[in-house]
């Protein structure tokens, strides 16, 4: 399973010992605020676990926990998945973090990280993400990655916000960068 390293994070593939730090995180209501709205139970956050598990070992991707290398705590998560969870669907990228930890560009870090792995490690054509339609937030991370407003669409049982952005505009952005 794959490792990824930012400036300032270690993004290691969902474990059994990341129980604990996953269910601070997903247990805070505002945290989950937009996904899903309610926070996650114990037992939920182990079923996740376990389902991501599966991923990795079927796909060879899916979610990351997001741990500092300045004291090595869990900060957030996210993912390159397939969008719905259908492996016919495009691969969509998400992240979250623990309140204490938002607006320090760490989600911005770490996406950057994530799609480039979908588009160098797995040639990916295309990178979607999907948001609530009131989480601004999420949709500047978007927006920074150079993603670009595809519309609302449902997904998740609710009304998403969708960005997104192909190989092609990924290796002008990265060339833009350079």
């Amino acid at each position: 399973m794959t490792i990824l390293t930012t400036a300032r994070l270690r993004l290691e593939p969902f474990a059994d010992a990341h129980l604990d730090g996953l269910q601070r995180m997903n247990s805070d209501p505002e945290v989950m605020r937009y996904l899903g709205g309610r926070a996650e139970t114990r037992e939920e956050t182990r079923a996740a676990i376990d389902r991501v598990k599966a991923r990795w070992a079927e796909w060879g991707y899916s979610w990351w926990s997001f741990f500092e290398h300045d004291g090595g705590e869990l900060v957030g998560a996210g993912c390159i998945q397939h969008l719905g969870r259908e492996r016919s669907n495009p691969l969509e990228i998400g992240w979250r973090l623990r309140q204490d930890r938002w607006g320090r560009g760490l989600a911005s870090e770490a996406a950057e990280r994530m799609a480039a792995f979908a588009f160098d490690d797995l040639a990916a054509p295309l990178l979607v993400a999907t948001c609530h339609v009131d989480n601004a937030a999420s949709a500047r991370v978007m927006q920074r990655l150079g993603m670009v407003w595809r519309g609302v669409e449902q997904w998740y049982g609710e009304d998403a916000a969708v960005y997104q952005i192909d190989r092609a505009a990924w290796l002008r952005r990265a060339t833009m960068r350079r």
